[in-house]
């Protein structure tokens, strides 16, 4: 059998209630970009309770855990499931066992579900979610509790795309995923209304000409985006509205992709300030990807 083109999806499960919704998103995904899915559930390291000596009886009993957490994992997916692998890890925390798993294995991608506080149909990121979108080396996927349509039902892609190295890493990550099955890939722009980019005290006359002008350029920006993926089916639009609320409300998209913030260290994932809103409300699946 050939090897498959990308590297296997990862899916990290701790028995909650959000393993069915990370489950459900990471087998989509699997199967879409024709990978390995690998269901993996972390447990606590051993420690040291003296010198050279552990509780071996407690490392027994996190392990004997974490395998009854795969095997409800298993359940889960069914046979409808795609094929997976399920892995125990030890590690000093979950986020720090999937990520270094993440670079073992050249994850493609990382599911999680949200926390236990997340309300219905929301994102609403746990403590594991919150410390891989600080530093994961590969793009990181929140699904929302309990989602209304499972991943791809709907049959399109969304990018919330802005004309920036990162915003253009998002599109290239959506557009791998898209051409799997060449699923239409919807860019949207969302301005500020009033664009706070506009310069302080113009005159009415000014301020329109500047909004219009402005909005030409986001326009032809989404239009050479769209370009950039021409054996795909894109759609593109441009709206003035609040940036998180508009994203957030998106309800037409399998999975919306965004970039990460605009600095720091590159080729990991650092969420910014629309991203680390919008993965508080949104009411799909979203994934953010490292920096450019």
């Amino acid at each position: 059998m050939n090897a498959p083109a990308e590297g296997p999806v990862l899916v990290g499960v701790d028995g909650g209630t959000a393993a069915a919704d990370a489950l459900a998103l990471a087998g989509w995904a699997a199967r879409t970009l024709q990978t390995t899915l690998i269901v993996a559930a972390v447990h606590a390291a051993p420690s040291a309770i003296g010198s050279g000596r552990v509780d071996a009886e407690w490392i027994s009993d996190r392990r004997e855990a974490a395998e009854r957490v795969l095997g409800q994992a298993r359940d889960l997916l069914g046979d409808m499931g795609p094929e997976a692998e399920y892995r125990v890890v030890a590690s000093s925390s979950a986020a720090h066992g999937l990520h270094d798993l993440a670079e073992r294995t050249g994850a493609a991608l990382i599911v999680v579900g949200s926390g236990a506080a997340a309300p219905d149909a929301r994102i609403l990121p746990g403590s594991t979610a919150e410390r891989l979108l600080a530093g994961s080396v590969c793009p990181v996927a929140v699904a929302p509790a309990g989602m209304p349509a499972p991943p791809g039902t709907l049959g399109r892609i969304g990018v919330a795309y802005v004309d920036t190295p990162d915003g253009r890493a998002a599109l290239d990550t959506a557009a791998r995923l898209a051409r799997r099955t060449t699923t239409p890939l919807q860019l949207i722009t969302v301005v500020a209304r009033g664009d706070a980019a506009r310069p302080f005290l113009l005159g009415a006359d000014a301020e329109r000409a500047f909004l219009d002008t402005a909005r030409e350029t986001y326009e032809e920006a989404l239009r050479r985006a769209a370009g950039t993926v021409p054996d795909l089916p894109v759609t593109w639009e441009l709206r003035s509205d609040d940036v998180v609320e508009t994203l957030a409300a998106l309800n037409d998209v399998d999975v919306l992709f965004c970039g990460s913030r605009g600095y720091g260290p590159a080729r990991r994932v650092l969420l910014g300030g629309v991203s680390a809103r919008l993965l508080r409300r949104a009411c799909r699946p979203v994934v953010v990807v490292p920096r450019a």
